[in-house]
């Protein structure tokens, strides 16, 4: 028996050692095909059901293959998740000694330069973020790595983080005072002299796309990639590879500028002035714009003689605070960076504002305060690829979802990998024909009827009631999530009702597990990436099938350019990518091999159109019903089966 044999195998020591581990033959072919590609080389894509194991089945081959391994995570939680829990777990293990180490993008570590700063800032005189201020400063005594995910009474998105955090626009690097005592460089340090590093995508490409100039590589001499969640990495890759300019930035560069101008206690008031122009020029542009929040193509916002005026200007006024910077340039190493970032910014504003380039695609975006100003490639494959080998001689890509049936043209094209890329597929050890029951209830209407969420929510009532609420709603649009909860509301139930954009994600999660019968209402990120084990979720009902928004500038440049080459963008680029997603969110349904429960799908499409078949062969074998009695019969003798006092 081989190495990988003695850990993965009945009665190995994986078993042995680890309460509650199985053996899964799955789990142990996942791990020989992984060990064989980070030992020859080459490009491995698998799809590893839910409960085979993928984690162990990619972590012990990369510990043992005595080269070094970027593991790359869809989320820094997965990170943190991989790095603090499954890897201490199993470690030993290996049998050799294994120095690890976690990466995380700058905005995640403390700077102490701009700690130091943030009682300059305005925003530090509110009480509220003051005293969130005096909390960091007094844990910046103490850390030694300076993550902020330390510090927990603090929420992710805490309006203090962006005083004593870094970005790339505005980081010092080498002309910080604070270099030396830097966490983020003491942490790509450790990270070069490690063997094994876990990063996240947002990080990876971030090193391919080379936006973080000043350290040099993130991620260089790196013998092999292992890239996890990666269904979720061409969407990341897009963003990198693609040029950008938003409000935040805008405003971020000139309120650090008016900082720096005061602690520099300079004289002159061009600076501030310009700033003052920058920022009106801004905020006339986002009014213009229109109050909705979208996405739109670039081509509207060129049909108005107003808004492509303001946004002439505001560009203007960026190149003015760029010259009233360089009256200054020499006297302060803070104001440099501004000019720098100003100068950076500018040049991105106009390229955007004026490339036509048929190979990009332009849009922008509006929320509730801000914009973002797009430029992004139809297409990644080539620079993805360019890149790819660059880094490394050995990729991994594996994902619970990545294949479309046994087909994984679909991923493979995105990313560029060609017919000698090694697939394999391994399905979940779960047994879906007794766990779960697949239910696509009768007397629907048409996804574009005008009551369609009022009738899903008139068949999923009594589903919800006879499993003791318990249940996911898993919605495709916020529009169709916020109709559903006044519904919901107005009916009174008798479970508790969550919302999601009514708490932070985690802080809804905690609330469901502990009430045992809530109603979570959902879209978006509550699709993947979400673990409820137990008796807590036992319905996961989706509303409808999960295609992108045909209005979405994206997906329509992309859509139009696949149909110039004679293929079918329907079938070749949405089905698959709704595939996918819907995999994803029935897979919030069993997380665990003593899990049951009823995946609940309103859609009629899926029994009506040809591509429906589609949909029902890419997925899990659920048992499958139309009949409300056998839903109920199948709850109630869920019920039966819980152990007393559950």
């Amino acid at each position: 028996m081989n190495s990988l044999g003695k850990l993965f195998d009945k009665d190995g020591i994986l078993e042995q050692s680890i309460e509650g581990f199985r053996f899964r033959p799955q789990q142990l072919e996942m791990a020989e095909a992984v060990s064989g590609t980070l030992e020859k080389g080459g490009v491995l894509v698998c799809e590893a059901g839910t409960g085979t194991g993928k984690t162990f089945a990619y972590l012990l081959p990369a510990l043992l293959s005595e080269r070094k391994v970027v593991i790359s995570t869809g989320t820094k939680n997965l990170q943190d998740q991989l790095f603090r829990r499954d890897l201490p777990r199993i470690r030993e293990l290996a049998g050799r000694g294994i120095r690890a180490a976690l990466l995380k993008g700058r905005s995640n570590y403390l700077c102490i330069n701009r700690m130091q700063s943030a009682g300059f800032d305005n925003r530090a005189s509110v009480p509220v973020i003051a005293d969130m201020l005096e909390q960091v400063r007094a844990w910046a005594g103490k850390t030694r790595h300076g993550d902020i995910a330390e510090l927990t009474g603090i929420p992710e998105d805490a309006a203090v983080w962006p005083l004593v955090t870094s970005t790339t626009d505005n980081c010092l690097g080498q002309e910080c005072p604070d270099y030396e005592g830097c966490h983020l460089v003491e942490a790509r340090r450790a990270a070069q002299e490690a063997d094994l590093v876990v990063v996240n995508h947002h990080l990876l490409c971030a090193d391919f796309a080379l936006k973080d100039e000043g350290f040099g590589e993130l991620l260089p001499s790196t013998d092999a990639f292992i890239v996890d969640e990666a269904h979720q990495l061409p969407d990341v890759a897009n963003q990198f590879f693609g040029l950008s300019v938003s409000t935040r930035q805008l405003q971020e560069l000139t309120r650090d500028t008016r900082i720096a101008w005061r602690q520099a206690a300079m004289k002159q008031s061009g600076i501030p002035d310009a700033c003052d122009l920058l920022d009106r020029a801004v905020r006339d542009f986002r009014l213009l714009l229109g109050m909705s929040e979208r996405r739109a193509a670039w081509k509207e916002l060129q049909q108005d003689e107003r808004q492509v005026a303001a946004l002439d200007l505001f560009i203007e006024r960026l190149q003015g605070l760029a010259s009233a910077l360089e009256s200054a340039e020499g006297s302060d190493k803070a104001l440099d960076g501004a000019l720098e970032r100003s100068r950076q910014l500018h040049a991105i504003a106009e390229r955007i504002a004026s490339d036509d380039d048929s190979n990009n695609v332009r849009w922008y975006e509006t929320t509730r305060m801000g914009f973002r100003l797009s430029q992004t490639p139809l297409e990644i494959a080539e620079a993805f690829q360019k890149q790819m080998w660059h880094h490394a001689m050995a990729w991994v890509f594996t994902s619970a979802t990545l294949a479309v049936g046994e087909d994984f043209s679909h991923f493979c094209n995105q990313l560029g990998l060609d017919e000698e890329t090694r697939t394999e597929k391994w399905d979940s050890p779960f047994d879906y024909a007794q766990q779960a029951l697949w239910y696509v209830p009768k007397g629907l209407v048409e996804p574009s009827h005008a009551e369609f969420v009022e009738r899903v929510l008139k068949a999923s009532l009594p589903v919800i009631e006879a499993s003791g609420g318990k249940a996911f709603l898993l919605f495709t649009s916020y529009r169709a999530l916020n109709r559903a909860a006044e519904i919901l509301e107005e009916q009174a139930l008798d479970y508790p009702l969550l919302v999601q954009g009514r708490a932070p994600k985690n802080e809804l999660l905690n609330s469901f597990r502990e009430a045992g019968n809530a109603v979570l209402l959902a879209t978006g990120s509550f699709w993947e990436g979400v673990d409820v084990q137990g008796d807590a979720l036992s319905v996961v009902i989706i509303d409808k099938l999960p295609f992108a928004a045909p209005g979405d500038p994206l997906m329509q440049a992309r859509l139009d350019a696949l149909k110039a080459r004679g293929v079918n963008p329907f079938m070749q680029y949405q089905v698959p990518q709704a595939v996918i997603a819907l995999k994803q969110g029935a897979g919030r349904l069993i997380r665990g091999s003593d899990d049951t429960g009823v995946l609940m799908v309103c859609d009629l499409r899926l029994l009506t159109k040809p591509y429906g078949k589609t949909f029902i062969n890419a997925m899990p074998p659920f048992a499958r019903t139309r009949e409300l009695d056998e839903v109920r019969a199948f709850l109630e003798h869920k019920k039966d089966a819980q152990p007393a006092g559950n």
